[in-house]
């Protein structure tokens, strides 16, 4: 007796076929996902941005930029024209050149996202431009090389931000001679401008720690959103899985019993009218019992909550599962070894669905050899074991076994998994075929 893998053929229906309906319970999911996407973005530019005015600020950085440009040329503008018109330190081609200095540099501030490596090093020449025209410590140069060096911290590592500090540092050191030797400034300010050039980049580069550290946390909180999301959506499926299991027993053990009742009835409703009145009882009963248990099935289907018309049935209704075989002509016979113990709801169920499923197999499958089929449960203190053989129709008989190839194994195989069990089932030797669970119980009694 070999193991049979579950499997299903190339142009078939799935088994989740019975539950399509839940399909839009799919669709919400996805548009769940796309709306929970979009809140996340939001939710990471409100983290880097730190506060409402922080991302009112990113959210307007050009104009900003625009407007910060504008008013550091105005500015620099009035001190050269300050240097040519008040102290004649500068020329007319002088003045002309320091402008267009001045508007390249603005320029080049404004345009920093665009080119971060190139607007340092443009914005550093230009400013030694003003050192060469003698008016080094210029608003402008002063005041774009410190917010640059900002930015160089926030967008590059530690040893690129020294590197340019130093350099800024170097710059305004030259700058600064004309107005030492004039005594203009003193040595002290020049080292305080230096310093608070450090200062910068070194706020700079904490702001770029805090915006990897923000990224990260709100990366790992998307992650775990992601991950609620699959475990979700797995939940979902198997839920699914288990509707579709029942629904497929419910459907294939009481048609099969309906149908072989109605052919008894109609072949003995000549010859004995009260015995093919008694077959249609019998059907009535099989299909209202059916009904009940796909009306609760549906209903989990349409509603989330766990509540059911009626218990779950067990090995507690197993004769009654027995002598509902029995009614159709085929001898059952019922074994029970050991000391049966209260087995845990889910449990008991599945062992139940095993047998109405062997059941609904030998009946389908065994052919015109089959006679008797033997269910034998087992209790041993660790496990369940449920031995369900019959007398049908041998391996060489048929050229296909079809039932092992179907959804009923498929699920049988399922529910025994599903609690740590296994399940062996194939052709017998002498004939017949035998299906054998073991479900362990220690656990969850």
């Amino acid at each position: 007796m070999g193991h049979i893998l579950p499997g299903r053929p190339e142009g078939k229906p799935d088994q989740m076929s019975p539950i399509r309906a839940a399909a839009p319970a799919t669709v919400k999911s996805g548009a769940m996902s796309v709306t929970r996407t979009a809140q996340s973005a939001g939710r990471r530019r409100a983290a880097l941005a730190g506060t409402p005015f922080g991302l009112w600020a990113e959210r307007h950085a050009t104009p900003i930029s625009i407007v910060v440009a504008m008013a550091l040329f105005l500015y620099d503008a009035m001190n050269l024209a300050v240097q040519h018109f008040g102290l004649n330190v500068l020329s007319v081609p002088q003045l002309i050149v320091a402008l267009v200095l001045s508007v390249v540099l603005c320029a080049a501030y404004v345009l920093r996202s665009r080119g971060p490596r190139i607007t340092p090093l443009l914005v550093y020449v230009g400013a030694w431009g003003y050192v060469v025209l003698g008016v080094g410590l210029s608003p402008a140069p002063l005041v774009l090389l410190g917010l640059l060096l900002y930015f160089v911290g926030a967008r590059f590592g530690w040893r690129t931000t020294l590197v340019a500090s130093v350099l800024v540092g170097v710059w305004v050191v030259v700058a600064a001679q004309p107005l030492l030797a004039k005594e203009y400034v003193r040595i002290g300010e020049v080292g305080v401008i230096v310093l608070t050039g450090f200062f910068l980049a070194t706020i700079g580069l904490l702001a770029q720690s805090r915006r990897g550290h923000m990224t990260a946390l709100q990366d790992r909180a998307d992650q775990l959103a992601r991950e609620r999301d699959a475990r979700e959506a797995i939940a979902a499926a198997e839920e699914r899985a288990r509707i579709a299991r029942e629904i497929h027993d419910i459907v294939s053990h009481s048609l099969g019993t309906m149908v072989v009742m109605a052919d008894g009835a109609a072949q003995t409703v000549a010859s004995s009218p009260e015995q093919a009145a008694h077959a249609m009882e019998r059907v009535r009963d099989t299909g209202r019992d059916a009904m009940g248990e796909m009306r609760r099935m549906l209903d989990v289907l349409r509603d989330d909550s766990s509540t059911s018309r009626s218990p779950q049935p067990g090995l507690g209704r197993l004769d009654g599962l027995v002598d509902e075989a029995r009614q159709t002509g085929l001898r059952v016979d019922l074994h029970i070894e050991g000391e049966p113990v209260a087995l845990p709801a889910g449990l008991d169920l599945a062992a139940y669905r095993i047998v109405q499923e062997s059941l609904t197999n030998a009946r389908k499958h065994g052919g015109p050899l089959l006679s008797v089929v033997t269910v034998t449960l087992s209790y041993a203190p660790t496990e369940l074991s449920l031995r369900i053989v019959d007398d049908g129709a041998a391996t060489g008989s048929t050229p296909e076994v079809p039932w092992t190839t179907g959804h009923g194994l498929v699920g049988m195989r399922q529910r025994a998994s599903a609690y740590g069990g296994s399940l062996e089932a194939g052709p017998r030797s002498g004939g017949g075929f035998e299906a054998h669970a073991l479900l362990p119980i220690e656990d969850d009694r």
